[in-house]
């Protein structure tokens, strides 16, 4: 519920405005939210750059994704594309979610909620893949599995947030 208060005083050229009684602006926990998806940004840029695109090479998709390569396994390929594709896409809703969040739009709550939940599911399906190829599930050593638990620890802590914050329902209203 969004408390507000009517302000009769002139401010620059403004005849009435309209003041939250409560906590707003980019602040408090926000600064933690601002942290994340910034990290989370330059996260996806590198994960594209250094591992999914590479992951097309020739040699590196011969060895994995072919059935003569010495890794070969038949989920290696769907992983491999999965992967390129899921980042890009939470790479493209990290950017967008960003510039709803410094204009203070509105629609910011439901589409960071959406980007939790997409890297959340994101995860999932990862993690599932990754049980189901044995060389990579030894690899893994428990990242996976590590990865996995902060996103659903990552998605509940935020999801709650965004729905019951007085400080979000006063800041994002444009």
């Amino acid at each position: 519920m969004k408390i507000y208060e009517w302000n009769e005083q002139e401010q620059q050229g403004a005849s009435k405005a309209y003041i939250p009684l409560g906590p707003s602006g980019l602040g408090g926990w926000l600064v933690l939210v601002q942290i994340g998806m910034i990290a989370m940004l330059f996260s996806l840029v590198l994960k594209l750059l250094n591992y999914n695109l590479p992951s097309f090479n020739a040699e590196y998709w011969g060895m994995l994704a072919s059935k003569e390569g010495e890794l070969y396994h038949p989920l290696w390929a769907p992983l491999i594309v999965f992967e390129a594709i899921a980042n890009l896409l939470l790479l493209v809703l990290c950017v967008f979610t960003l510039v709803l969040f410094y204009q203070k739009k509105a629609l910011l709550p439901r589409v960071i909620i959406l980007l939790y939940c997409s890297s959340l599911f994101i995860s999932v399906i990862d993690y599932i893949f990754l049980l189901n190829i044995p060389l990579a599930r030894e690899t893994s050593g428990g990242r996976s599995t590590r990865t996995l638990v902060r996103s659903v620890i990552t998605c509940v802590i935020w999801l709650a947030y965004f729905r019951k914050s007085e400080r979000v329902s006063n800041t994002f209203v444009r």
